[in-house]
């Protein structure tokens, strides 16, 4: 639904990543703001509903 993964040691709340399949156009959209950690790993807050 939201095309975001997360770590083994993810927690509720935590920062999620975006999966690959997401543009960076796309991602702005869908998430705003989001952070490049590396170019293929991005990370943004956990989406609700």
């Amino acid at each position: 639904k939201h095309q975001v993964a997360t770590p083994a040691n993810w927690k509720q709340g935590d920062d999620v990543i975006i999966t690959a399949a997401v543009s960076n156009e796309d991602a702005i959209k869908r998430f705003g703001a989001y952070e490049t950690v590396l170019p293929y790993l991005r990370k943004t807050k956990q989406p609700t509903a």
